[in-house]
């Protein structure tokens, strides 16, 4: 008997608890940054060197923090269950605690590409310099969507969340499209959950909330489906 699905919708309070800031904090900049300066297009035309510095501090900064219960929770969740992780986050935190089915959304610190063609990233995990160029004669960018930009994985992400059986939203405001725009997609008989400290409003969807932290609340969310018998 093939194993229920659950397609999980993350953000960035779940690798908020390892020590990576949101992308979105109350005072507007990320790591001391305006998004305007570090995140879009119009940044890397204007300052491609302050742009590359900025993911190389954040690739550096990745080494230094670890998978949090959130992240392992989720794995141990595909012991039970076919587990698919669409994730708006650039770390590889999910996949350093052991999940298989991971698709990254906005892109990812462990990636460079051409500044002319996206569609065919490379591998990194040291600094970008201004000097390296990609095959085709470009200089190499960070493999990050930026605002502005469209999203070529985000097809794909609908299609994997039109086939939950369970859809779970973990550490997302829902405010970034069209992330966001991908609860449109779950199906009538698709149960929702939502864990958040500060659960977003989802109009047109009957969902079950847990207002816990992103590690606490998994846990709930996998006590619920494994003890209460949610899915039979």
């Amino acid at each position: 008997m093939a194993k229920k699905r659950i397609v999980v919708l993350t953000g960035a309070g779940v690798s908020a608890e390892s020590g990576i800031k949101t992308f979105r904090d109350a005072d507007g900049l990320w790591e001391n940054y305006r998004i305007e300066d570090v995140a879009t297009p119009e940044a890397w035309q204007k300052n491609p060197e302050l742009v590359l510095e900025f993911y190389n501090q954040r690739r550096r900064q990745l080494k230094e923090v670890l998978p949090n219960q959130a992240h392992f929770g989720l794995k141990d969740l595909e012991q039970h269950f076919d587990v698919r992780i669409i994730t708006q986050n650039v770390d590889d935190l999910h996949e350093r605690a052991g999940s298989t089915h991971v698709l990254h959304l906005h892109g990812s610190l462990l990636s460079k590409c051409s500044s002319w063609d996206k569609s065919h990233p490379t591998y990194v995990d040291s600094d970008v310099t201004m000097d390296e160029k990609a095959p085709d004669g470009s200089r190499f960018r960070p493999d990050i969507v930026w605002f502005g930009e469209s999203v070529p994985m985000f097809e794909q992400a609908i299609e994997i969340t039109e086939t939950a059986d369970v859809f779970l939203i973990v550490g997302t405001s829902l405010q970034v499209y069209p992330a966001a725009n991908l609860v449109s997609y779950i199906q009538p008989n698709t149960s929702v959950y939502i864990i958040d400290k500060h659960i977003p409003e989802l109009y047109g969807k009957e969902v079950i909330k847990i207002e816990e932290t992103a590690s606490k609340g998994v846990l709930t969310f996998s006590e619920m489906l494994l003890n209460q018998r949610v899915i039979s």
